[in-house]
């Protein structure tokens, strides 16, 4: 059954939620990408959030929004990595059990995360329906709360709160960037956007390898059988139905990336904002440095999305 949509009120109503919990992140700048870019540009510096990724926030709120009954058998779901090592950070902070399904091959930094925070591992093959048939059987076994990575309300609505903070920072903006995968944080972005700053455009940054949002926009209906090949291993998962009904609502446009162009991307944001972050976040700006001439004199927001970074794997002259 379709889940409710969520509204800019659970935005707000999450960001009190989480704020005794989570960290307003930074807003950086650099003078160097402006001039490379040709526009003004405003980092969303989630590396810095708990965990090391904006997923904190959705999987905060979720495990907050949770009546005490519920949440006392615990929470459940499947990640590639940041959203089960938030939840399970999360879970922490309310002192109840939480179980991640794990794809195999994950990075490897990020399940020493999920394990670090007190989660159950439960491995599976490398599949959207085996991550989901496990997840699921999991969640009969456990009593725990099923907490979707993407295709939740909770979790759409708390991944909204970092374009609020970017907005209530910068005030409105042309333009906002945002990476996507199974459509949460760009779902989010878009409701706060449009609530905010109504004449802003969203965009999103898609790998060339894992296109289905848009090729799914482009199509008007969801088409999300596909084998993703690419190493955002943030973005490989397919587009959920509420985002993608989110992302028509709001006319987001998506933009694909080769991942050659992701890693140089990568190494800007090393170098000029000394940050290090993970492909899958540097995607936003390498998709922005695609289409630079759309954007010259513009005020563009960029929210860089996590940093949990593999450091024995960098992908340094991989792409």
């Amino acid at each position: 059954m379709p889940i409710p949509l969520p509204t800019f009120d659970d935005v707000l109503a999450a960001a009190a939620r989480i704020a005794p919990h989570a960290h307003v992140t930074p807003v950086l700048r650099s003078h160097a990408l402006d001039d490379l870019a040709g526009c003004r540009l405003h980092f969303k510096a989630e590396p810095l959030q708990r965990a090391g990724a904006f997923k904190f926030r959705g999987a905060c709120n979720a495990v907050w929004a949770l009546e005490e009954a519920d949440a006392a058998r615990g929470v459940a779901t499947h990640s590639s990595g940041n959203h089960g090592a938030a939840l399970a950070l999360a879970a922490r902070t309310r002192g109840i059990p939480c179980h991640v399904v794990v794809p195999e091959g994950a990075n490897a930094a990020k399940l020493a995360s999920i394990e670090r925070y007190g989660a159950t591992v439960h491995p599976c093959p490398p599949t959207i329906a085996a991550r989901e048939d496990t997840a699921e059987q999991v969640r009969q076994r456990t009593g725990a709360t099923l907490v979707h990575p993407y295709a939740d309300r909770q979790v759409i609505a708390g991944q909204g709160t970092a374009a609020l903070e970017l907005f209530n920072a910068n005030g409105p903006l042309d333009a906002v960037f945002a990476p996507v995968g199974g459509g949460g944080l760009i779902s989010g972005t878009a409701i706060a956007a449009a609530a905010i700053a109504p004449a802003c455009r969203v965009y999103g940054a898609e790998p060339e390898g894992a296109a289905d949002t848009a090729r799914s926009l482009a199509a008007g209906e969801r088409q999300v059988d596909f084998v993703p090949d690419t190493l955002c291993d943030g973005l490989r998962g397919a587009l959920g139905e509420p985002n993608f009904e989110l992302l028509r609502q709001h006319r987001v446009d998506v933009f694909t990336v080769a991942d050659a162009d992701t890693v140089a991307a990568m190494r800007l944001l090393w170098q000029c904002l000394k940050l290090l972050v993970e492909p899958s976040s540097a995607i936003a700006l390498a998709a922005l440095l695609q289409q630079r001439s759309r954007f010259v004199g513009l005020s563009v927001g960029i929210v860089l999305s996590g940093g949990n970074v593999d450091v024995d794997a960098l992908p340094w002259g991989r792409a």
